[in-house]
């Protein structure tokens, strides 16, 4: 019995891991795709690819969220199916409706909803949510600033050459941005399942500590790229054209803020939002041309999906768990 529990805990922590690649493959590919640099097939080959080699590449992320949220001693298999379906439904759901939702919100918001269904309060670990908390607070608003000031600062370089010879070189330059954003958002995103499952395991004894195994890292690339490679074409569309008209160099300088702000959090081993992070990179490169350039209504509907995603999924994790305890 518990060995099925952890092989259906994988099963339904690979489908959060794809869902997640499947809404955020829009992170790495809606500037691109709407500049025209890249087909969207060109495109996502591309992001499949980084998000995979991304992935492999630390596991700071992962030991943060296997640590940082509850603590692992008090984790029951309810706990950690019911964050990962409470997750999972809700990422499949905001991509159907076309919004870039945060996978990171909504998996620690259910790690953190089926924690106090299960243990209440004395399971959380509040020093590590206040640092994550911070992380995923900071992030965007450190993104707003980075990509409007690069953005200046490329305008300052550049602005007296021609659109059209500005349009020709940054369109070039993009392909790299936009497969740097991809491996960023591997290095990020991926791991926060492999911390999930690393949880699991060590709660049923089955690893000797919280060093997250090889097989793990694999799975969970694999399956990141997956997902990135089905194409939320909706979120693509929602944040690659109705936000904002972008041009290759605006494309350019929001990817690669993203990604310098998306690899310095992996790197301190923070969990934050890619979603959140290239949002406000192109809303800070969008306010260098007029604050009007940016369609605000759209931004609004993206920041309602941001501040729903907490609390909606620490309500389906708890009720999840507070369901499965009694029947499994």
């Amino acid at each position: 019995m518990p060995e099925l529990i952890i092989v259906l805990i994988i099963v339904i922590a690979l489908l959060f891991e794809i869902s997640n690649g499947w809404n955020d493959a829009a992170n790495a590919i809606a500037t691109v795709v709407s500049t025209r640099v890249l087909s969207p097939l060109q495109a996502v080959l591309l992001a499949a690819g980084m998000n995979m080699i991304g992935a492999l590449v630390s596991t700071a992320v992962a030991k943060t969220m296997g640590k940082g949220i509850v603590d692992p001693a008090a984790i029951t298999e309810t706990v950690v199916i019911s964050a990962l379906m409470a997750g999972f439904l809700w990422n499949a759901a905001m991509t159907w409706l076309g919004l870039p939702v945060s996978a990171s919100h909504a998996l620690i918001g259910s790690v953190l909803g089926a924690g106090l269904a299960a243990g209440g309060v004395d399971v959380l670990n509040l020093a590590g949510l206040k640092k994550i908390f911070t992380a995923l607070i900071a992030s965007p608003i450190l993104g707003i600033f980075v990509g409007y000031y690069l953005m200046k600062f490329i305008l300052k370089m550049f602005g007296r050459l021609s659109p059209g010879t500005i349009n020709k070189h940054f369109g070039r330059l993009q392909i790299l941005s936009s497969g740097f954003m991809a491996f960023g958002h591997g290095s990020n995103d991926a791991q926060k399942v492999m911390g999930v499952i690393t949880l699991a395991l060590f709660s049923h004894k089955l690893i000797p500590s919280m060093e997250v195994p090889t097989w793990v890292i694999l799975m969970c690339a694999v399956a990141m790229g997956l997902g990135t490679a089905m194409g939320g074409w909706r979120v693509i569309k929602t944040l690659g054209h109705k936000m904002l008209k972008l041009e290759p160099v605006h494309g350019f300088a929001a990817e690669t803020s993203a990604t310098a702000v998306i690899l310095g959090a992996s790197t301190l081993g923070l969990p934050v939002s890619t979603t959140h992070v290239i949002s406000s990179t192109i809303m800070g490169v969008g306010a260098t041309k007029r604050l009007s350039a940016v369609k605000w209504g759209i931004a609004g509907k993206i920041l309602l999906a941001w501040v729903f995603t907490l609390p909606a999924c620490i309500i389906l994790a708890y009720v999840s768990e507070k369901f499965l305890s009694q029947i499994i």
